[in-house]
This record gives C-alpha cells, sequence and structure tokens, in this order.
C-alpha cells in the first residue's frame, strides 16, 4: 500500500522553528495554517514537499506582519490623510506623553488638596483658554463630541438646523442620524442651497433648545448660496451650537507669521464664541494637529451639563489622549506653530521644497522634480490646493512601481500616469529612506 503523502507533511513544531518576527503562538498559528492548507492541496493532488509548507509559513508571517501598525512615509500630498493616521504628532507633546502614560499621574485627583478631580480638568481647560471658552472637555472623537452635546442640552426638545448643513461626515455619520440617537427632535429649516434668518425665525418656539450650525468642512457649495452666519442665529434667543469639525483654533492663526491663503473662509472657533455661540465642538486630528479626539468648549454652565451626561463616561478620552492634548494645546498657548507638525508641513517655504527635490534628483536616476499641489485633507478645506514640489518618476508600469514602493513603506501617488511623491508630508528627516526606496524599486 503506498504511503500517505500526508505523513511527510513537517510538524508544527518544526515549521514553527523556521520562522521568526511575531511572538511565539503568532508564528505557530502560521505554521499551523500552512500545514493545513498542504494538506487541502495534496487531497486535490498536488504534490507538496516540507520547503513548500515553510515557504506558505514564512509568506503567512510576512502577510501578518504588513499588516501591524507600522510608520510608513506618506509622499501623497494629503495632510491629513485619514488612511495614514491623520495628523503626526511633535516631540514634545509625545515625549510628555509617554512621561504621564508610562507611570502613574493626577489624571482625576487634584494634588493640592488631595481630593478626587476630573480628568476634564486638564487637557480641556488648556484648549479652552486657547480659543476663549470659558470651559472645555475632550471625548474620544468630534461625532461623539455631537452627540453628547445634543443629548445633554437637547434631549426631547427640537434643534433647528439648516438643510444644507444636513451633511454626512466621515464614516458615513450623517448629521440627521446623529441627532435622532441624543434623543433630539430634528427641526429642518430653508433649502439645500439658501437659508435665510427668517427661516429660523419661523421655526424657534418655546421648544426650541438649540439652534444647530453645522460647517460643511468636507465639502464646498458655490454659486447660488445663502446661510445665515453665527451672529444672527446667536439673538435669536436659543442657545447655539456650533459643529466646527476641522477644529481651526483662531481664523487669524496667531501661531503663523501670515496666515496662509488657502485658509480662506476656514471658520475659527474663537470667532464663533466671540459672536455668541454657546458650545463649540471640533475635531483634535485635523486642523488643531493633535491625536483623534473631540472637543467641545463654550460656556461653563453648558459644558458642565454635558460632563454630567452619563455617556460623557462612555465616550470620555483616555489618559495618553489628554497627555498628547495637552501637549498640543500648551503649543498654541506658547504661539509656537513649529512644534505641531502639521503647520509645519503646511507652511513650508516652495523653496526648501524645491532644494529638497533637487537632491532626491540628484540622487536617483530617472527621478525629476515637479510641482505639485497638496491638500489638507481628513475631510477638511474641500477643493483648496496648497502649492507644493515632489518628485516624479515616468515609467511604462506606474502603478507596479507603486507597489515596490509601497512594499518598503512609502505611499506616493498617481497623476496621469506618472508617479509623484509630494514633498511637503515627507519629513526631512525621511529624504534619505525616500530616496533608497526610489533607488531599489527601480531596478
Amino acid at each position: 500500500m503506498a504511503t500517505d503523502p500526508r505523513r511527510a507533511l513537517p510538524a508544527v513544531e518544526r515549521v514553527a522553528e523556521g520562522l521568526h518576527g511575531l511572538p511565539r503562538p503568532l508564528l505557530v498559528g502560521c505554521a499551523r495554517e500552512a500545514i493545513e492548507a498542504a494538506r487541502g492541496r495534496i487531497e486535490l493532488g498536488a504534490a507538496v514537499t516540507p520547503e513548500d509548507v515553510l515557504a506558505d509559513a514564512a509568506a503567512r508571517v510576512h502577510h501578518l506582519r504588513s499588516t501591524r501598525l507600522r510608520p510608513v512615509v506618506n509622499a501623497t500630498g494629503v495632510l491629513l490623510h485619514t488612511n495614514l493616521g491623520r495628523a503626526p504628532l511633535g516631540a514634545e507633546a509625545l515625549s510628555e506623553a509617554v512621561e504621564i502614560a508610562g507611570g502613574y499621574s493626577n489624571l482625576e485627583y487634584r494634588i493640592n488638596s488631595g481630593e478626587r478631580g476630573s480628568r476634564h480638568e486638564h487637557a480641556g481647560t488648556l484648549l479652552a483658554r486657547a480659543c476663549g471658552a470659558e470651559a472645555g472637555i475632550v471625548v474620544n472623537n468630534n461625532a461623539a463630541a455631537v452627540l453628547l452635546a445634543l443629548g445633554a442640552l437637547a434631549r426631547g426638545r427640537t434643534v433647528v438646523v439648516s438643510r444644507g448643513e444636513l451633511v454626512e461626515i466621515g464614516g458615513g455619520f450623517r448629521v440627521p442620524e446623529i441627532m435622532a440617537e441624543s434623543g433630539c427632535r430634528l427641526v429642518e429649516v430653508g433649502t439645500t442651497n439658501r437659508t435665510r434668518l427668517d427661516d429660523y425665525e419661523r421655526a424657534v418656539t418655546a421648544d426650541t433648545a438649540l439652534v444647530l450650525k453645522v460647517h460643511a468642512s468636507n465639502y464646498r457649495m458655490v454659486g447660488f448660496v445663502e446661510s445665515t452666519p453665527v451672529h444672527a442665529l446667536a439673538a435669536l434667543g436659543p442657545p447655539v451650537m456650533v459643529d466646527a469639525g476641522s477644529g481651526l483654533l483662531d481664523e487669524t492663526t496667531p501661531w503663523l507669521p501670515h496666515p496662509p491663503s488657502w485658509l480662506r473662509d476656514e471658520p475659527g472657533v474663537r470667532q464663533a464664541l466671540d459672536v455668541g455661540a454657546t458650545v463649540v465642538t471640533f475635531s483634535g486630528d485635523k486642523l488643531l494637529g493633535g491625536p483623534q479626539a473631540g472637543i467641545v468648549v463654550g460656556r461653563r454652565a453648558a459644558i458642565a451639563t454635558i460632563a454630567r451626561h452619563p455617556l460623557a463616561r462612555a465616550m470620555r478620552a483616555d489618559k495618553l489622549t489628554l497627555a498628547l492634548l495637552q501637549g498640543v494645546a500648551a503649543s498654541y498657548l506658547a504661539g509656537d506653530a513649529s512644534a505641531i507638525p502639521f503647520w509645519r508641513m503646511a507652511t513650508i517655504p516652495l523653496d526648501d521644497l524645491r532644494t529638497r527635490a533637487e537632491a532626491l534628483a540628484s540622487e536617483v536616476p530617472g527621478v525629476k522634480v515637479v510641482d505639485t499641489e497638496a491638500v489638507a485633507g481628513g475631510g477638511s478645506l474641500p477643493g483648496l490646493a496648497i502649492p507644493s514640489v515632489g518628485v516624479g518618476l515616468e515609467v511604462p508600469d506606474a502603478d507596479n512601481l507603486h507597489a515596490r514602493l509601497r512594499q518598503r513603506g512609502v505611499i506616493a501617488r498617481i497623476d496621469d500616469g506618472r508617479l509623484v511623491c509630494d514633498l511637503r508630508t515627507v519629513d526631512p528627516g525621511q529624504d534619505a529612506t525616500l530616496a533608497a526606496a526610489l533607488r531599489e524599486s527601480c531596478v
């Protein structure tokens, strides 16, 4: 009788011994999967050697390693690239966060009195000061901030909002759905493209808890349009809640020598508060340049009501996020934009980018300096481009070249069949890595 070829397959332990790069339970899992796959191929009549099994197991290890979180070079020109983690964080904020997260801290403890404190007393308070608010709290993202604020301030009552502001934000969350989950009742006013003050006036009743103003941060409407500004809404009587979305703290950008032209028409959190908004919600990881978070700032009584809501605990931020945001807020209060990578990248002079591009072109055969346009990304500043410079490669198969680059941790883009690496989103310290990846991928 012929020997069953499945008996010749190597044992799991033997295959696992030839693997490396992951914790042993994962290596054993890859070995077991490779052996099971080999049995299946043998049953279909294929010939399988022990070397085939080890190669399959090694490929499974490589695939598993490639799916884990790891750093990449963002050469796409999208500063707040959602798929690549949005805003990179500054060294000072990271250092402080590591020190706090690596041990114990006064997260909910008041050192002076020895009493229990609140986690809202740290980053939330500093961010409020940075935008001129009386108080602030931090939750896990802006969708949570909107849901929590509506639930705390308007549950069971009506909230008036323009039809043109019933937007869908990232991940498929729609403003009407978030409002429904909060327990408030939506009252739509105006039309898709035009909503006037008298539209709001007719809708406001004694049952109106809030007038909601939503900034359309992920799209831009042009042409025959009209919207009602916050200061006019504040005169109606009910409190005004503004969902600022992308989180530009101050539209005058006092942390920069000159406000960039590409920031035109982007509303500032400070300005919304100055003209009468009761609460403003925004993201921590978009134009603020911090970690993923949702921030609510505004009048002290409203913020206290929001912080007492039962959902506040379910949505609260952890100590690492709060430590990072504390560092980001400190940079804004110090007027030091250089400590925030987003603003540092967004405002690099074109001449500096061109110098770096020329150096890369001199190191890699076939690479040419190209003028490009970067974008903010992350649902911020739709339709607005930031002039930039990068390097480009004309090759027969740009998709294949990009695939080889990705294997080396470089994410670029393809424009009209040409592979382009936009240097506005590449840290200068990564230029050597980019050059090496381009040389190796072009072989």
